[in-house]
C-alpha cells in the first residue's frame, strides 16, 4: 500500500482513538456531570460502557443510567463490562437525537444529567471491520448504524467529482478535497474502490509527498469527512444538543466531549446562543425578542485533558469538554 513507511502511522491513529477502551476525561466528566448521588443520568453515547461505569461508581450505584448507541455491537460489549451494575443501567438501541423518544418510551420527562462523547470508541476502529480505519484493509462501510442505507462505499463510488470534493471540505477541511477528488473518480472508471486501505493508499497518492502532514495519515481528513457524511453526524448532534437540554431538569448538566473543530465549533455556538438572554439590535430601548437566558455555561473554556491522561490514553489529546446547566 506504501510508498512511504505509515508504520507509525497507526499510533498517530490511536492518538485520536485509543488502541483499548478507556473513557477520556471520566473524573472530569462525572465531576461535573453527577449533582445528586441519586439521579437519573443519561450516557447518551454508551459505546463500550466507560462513562456509565464512571457516573455510577460516582455515586455509589444508587443512580440510574440510560444508555444509548446506535452500535448494537458495542452496546452488546457494554452489557457484558457493565454486567455487575444490572438494575442500574437501562440499554437502548437509538441515535441520540432521539434521546425525546428514548425518555418518552421510559415516562421519564425530566433527568439530571446527559453526556455525550462524540468520537468514535476504540471497537469501532479497531474492531468493527467497518473500514474506520486507514490502517486495516476492511470493507468501505462506515456506517455506526448498520441500519442506515449508504455505506462509505456509495458515496465513493456514485458521487460525482464536484460532490465528493464539497463533503471533503465541508465535513474534513480538506484543501485537497479537488485533487482527491479527481484521483477517487479517475481510479474507479477502472474498478470501484472496495477497502478502507485501497482508498487510503488512493489519497496518499493525491496529496504530494511533501504535503504530507508529520504526525497523521493523510488520509486523516478525508476518512472523517465520508463517516460524518454516511452517519450525518454533525446534524445528528444540532438536533441532539436542543432535545438534550429540554430534557434537563433545571440544575440539570450536559457534558459534551468534542474531538475535531466542527463538532466543538458546534456545541460551543450553541451553548453561547443559549446563554446569551437578547438578542436584539443594540440601541433598541425595549428588549422586542423575548429570549431568555435557558444555559448558564460553566466551562466558558473548554476542559482538555492532563499530560497524565494524555500519556496513559492519546486519544484524549484532542478532546475538549463543555458543559452548560439549564437554569
Amino acid at each position: 500500500m506504501r510508498d512511504k513507511d505509515y508504520s507509525d502511522m497507526e499510533s498517530a491513529a490511536m492518538e485520536i482513538e485509543g488502541p483499548v477502551h478507556v473513557p477520556v476525561m471520566a473524573c472530569e466528566v462525572t465531576k461535573y456531570l453527577v449533582t445528586r448521588p441519586e439521579g437519573i443520568y443519561v450516557d447518551a453515547t454508551l459505546g463500550l460502557g466507560g462513562h456509565t461505569k464512571s457516573i455510577l461508581e460516582n455515586t455509589g450505584c444508587k443512580s440510574l443510567v440510560i444508555g444509548l448507541d446506535v452500535d448494537e455491537e458495542a452496546m452488546s460489549l457494554a452489557r457484558e463490562a457493565l454486567l455487575k451494575y444490572n438494575g442500574h443501567v437501562i440499554y437502548r438501541n437509538s441515535n441520540f437525537s432521539d434521546i425525546d423518544k428514548v425518555l418518552a418510551s421510559l415516562d421519564i420527562r425530566e433527568v439530571d444529567g446527559i453526556v455525550a462523547d462524540l468520537g468514535m470508541s476504540s471497537y469501532q476502529l479497531d474492531a468493527s471491520e467497518r473500514g474506520f480505519s486507514f490502517i486495516r484493509d476492511e470493507p468501505l462501510d462506515m456506517r455506526m448504524d448498520p441500519r442506515l442505507r449508504f455505506t462509505a462505499y456509495d458515496l465513493v463510488n456514485e458521487m460525482g467529482a464536484d460532490e465528493i470534493s464539497r463533503v471533503l471540505r465541508m465535513y474534513g477541511e480538506e484543501k485537497w478535497a479537488p485533487k482527491i477528488a479527481k484521483r477517487i473518480v479517475e481510479r474507479r472508471k477502472t474498478s470501484p474502490i472496495k477497502t478502507s486501505a485501497e482508498l487510503a493508499e488512493l489519497v496518499s497518492h493525491a496529496i504530494p509527498a511533501k504535503f504530507h502532514p508529520p504526525k497523521t495519515h493523510p488520509a486523516t481528513r478525508t476518512f472523517q469527512a465520508l463517516r460524518i457524511a454516511v452517519n450525518n453526524e454533525l446534524e445528528n448532534i444540532k438536533e441532539f444538543l436542543q432535545k438534550a437540554v429540554d430534557a434537563l431538569k433545571s440544575g440539570g448538566r450536559l457534558v459534551v466531549i468534542s474531538f475535531h473543530s466542527l463538532e466543538d465549533r458546534i456545541v460551543k455556538n450553541f451553548f453561547q446562543g443559549l446563554s446569551s438572554p437578547c438578542v436584539c439590535p443594540p440601541g433598541l430601548p425595549v428588549c422586542g425578542c423575548g429570549k431568555k437566558k435557558s444555559i448558564e455555561i460553566l466551562t466558558r473554556s473548554p476542559i482538555l485533558a492532563g499530560e497524565e491522561e494524555i500519556l496513559a490514553n492519546p486519544r484524549a489529546r484532542s478532546a475538549k469538554m463543555r458543559v452548560g446547566e439549564k437554569i
